[in-house]
């Protein structure tokens, strides 16, 4: 049985007349009750960030979908597992009203995972270094951290602070390279890295569960603690 049954009712046809448009779009989502907040909507598709959350059960699905049958809703687990290590990075580092710029060669993912906090915490998405913004989106993932720090180290090099730019801000610190391929369904991003350290991880990978988020929390628990 769906959880949500008891919040789920319809919406009469002639109501109200709605648009294409995205505010239209956001008010009818309100009015069948999904919360926006856990949810993306970019390029003529809706993401779902958060099925429990953002109460957008089958049924409401059906009901959108009479109204916009030109947008496709994604229901994707790792999807929502994606947004969920990219808010649980997010929800420390962004402030209400924040101006966010995302730059031309910016990961695709970037756009979907914070266009909800336009509404969460009222950021704006700055396309153009033009205007003024207060950070940068970065498209570090967990992959590509966890490989610079073996290599400064395997260069004998150490651990190099501070490693986190107070000009950026990480949405996909906590996004594998492996989740990205898989959702976008193409190899945009390198899985291996062709030298002593990236065998290194490639033998981890294959031994010990977890280790990279380990790893980053550590890092970043030093690098607190140096500046203090």
């Amino acid at each position: 049985m769906d959880e949500n049954f008891l919040f789920d009712f319809d919406i009469s046809e002639d109501v109200e007349e709605f648009t294409d448009s995205k505010k239209d779009i956001l008010k009818f989502l309100k009015e069948i009750g999904v919360d926006t907040r856990f949810i993306s909507i970019y390029d003529n598709k809706i993401y779902i960030n958060n099925l429990r959350f953002s109460k957008f059960s089958k049924r409401r699905q059906s009901q959108f979908e009479s109204k916009f049958n030109t947008l496709k809703v994604i229901r994707s687990s790792l999807f929502q597992e994606i947004a969920t290590n990219a808010s649980r990075e997010l929800s420390d580092t962004i402030k209400p009203k924040m101006k966010i710029l995302i730059k031309e060669d910016a990961n695709p993912l970037i756009k979907i995972i914070l266009e909800p906090y336009t509404r969460k915490y009222g950021v704006e998405l700055i396309f153009s270094n033009e205007k003024d913004y207060d950070v940068i989106a970065s498209n570090q993932t967990l992959d590509m951290e966890i490989h610079s720090i073996c290599e400064d180290i395997f260069k004998g090099k150490g651990i190099k602070y501070p490693r986190f730019n107070q000009d950026y801000i990480y949405p996909l610190i906590k996004v594998t390279n492996k989740q990205i391929n898989d959702f976008l369904g193409e190899k945009l991003l390198e899985e291996k890295y062709d030298d002593v350290s990236g065998e290194f991880i490639e033998f981890l990978d294959d031994t010990v569960s977890q280790y990279k988020f380990n790893i980053l929390k550590s890092v970043r628990y030093l690098e607190e603690n140096s500046i203090k």
